[in-house]
């Protein structure tokens, strides 16, 4: 074992795990769609300082991007939403979304479709609403997905984004495992691969967690692949080149406290919580 590997595994035993709904749903807790349900209020609590809920999803039809087992793309269905269509890439969620729709009575106001965010196949000018919400920093290319977004999106419709920046303590969306904070700051990928393969020899969903996070590189290293490693910096470039009017932008701090560091040009990317946006076609 390297000793970078050793050193991260010996630093990672003086951190508390966040909790994860990976972990939640092999303890039998709850499931990952469960666990979105649950956390859905969540999910658009920033755009609900200036959009209320009902302006959001009453009525209207509405696309859920990464939309993972769909429990909020659910829970925007029960704020009144004439159907949700949630999206993803990975097939083992529909069957979760599925079933959380039938247990909800959401069933016919709700469809999973297994397809990428830059090529949804929807027809033009479709959707009331769109939300991305914790996936922005997940599609492998952004600006095609702002692209599509525009596309389908009804003239006077609104994209509500949020995400997380890759330099937000646990941007390197390994904290199912990883418990030390800005980790993937002073350890190489590489390295933290390792250490986390290590972490989650023993848990029974572990081949599908690789499978999900990782993938080879040309040369036949690893790298994590379900990050796009986005920035407050390149999501700001992005939306300038993008024909979307922005109708509200905020960047969240990690706690009130540390408000003047996530305002100063060099700390802001280490010290903003969420990115958030509502742009508007």
């Amino acid at each position: 074992m390297r000793p970078s590997v050793s050193i991260l595994l010996a630093l990672n035993k003086l951190f508390p795990l966040p909790v994860h709904p990976f972990n939640l749903q092999n303890e039998g807790k709850k499931t990952y769609a469960q666990w979105q349900y649950e956390k859905g209020a969540d999910t658009i609590k920033f755009y609900n300082e200036v959009v209320s809920p009902a302006d959001m999803f009453k009525g209207k039809t509405v696309l859920d991007i990464g939309c993972g087992a769909a429990g909020k793309s659910l829970y925007y269905a029960s704020l009144g939403a004439e159907r949700v269509y949630g999206i993803d890439i990975v097939e083992a969620y529909a069957a979760q979304s599925a079933a959380l729709a039938e247990e909800k009575g959401l069933a016919d106001k709700f469809e999973f479709r297994l397809c990428d965010a830059g090529d949804t196949g929807f027809p033009g000018d479709f959707f009331d609403t769109i939300i991305m919400n914790d996936s922005m920093e997940h599609v492998a290319e952004p600006e095609k997905v702002l692209r599509e977004c525009w596309r389908v999106l009804k003239k006077g419709g609104r994209l509500f984004v949020n995400f997380c920046p890759y330099y937000h303590p646990f941007g390197a969306h390994l904290s199912d495992a990883v418990g030390i904070p800005w980790v993937h700051m002073f350890f190489s990928e590489q390295t933290m691969i390792d250490a986390y393969k290590i972490l989650i020899k023993d848990v029974p969903d572990r081949d599908s967690r690789i499978a999900f996070r990782f993938s080879k590189k040309p040369d036949g290293g690893d790298t994590i692949s379900y990050i796009n490693h986005m920035t407050i910096k390149r999501f700001n470039k992005i939306l300038a080149g993008q024909p979307f009017k922005t109708d509200y932008y905020r960047e969240v701090p990690l706690r009130p406290f540390l408000a003047p560091l996530a305002k100063l040009p060099l700390t802001k990317e280490m010290f903003v919580k969420m990115t958030v946006a509502i742009l508007a076609k």
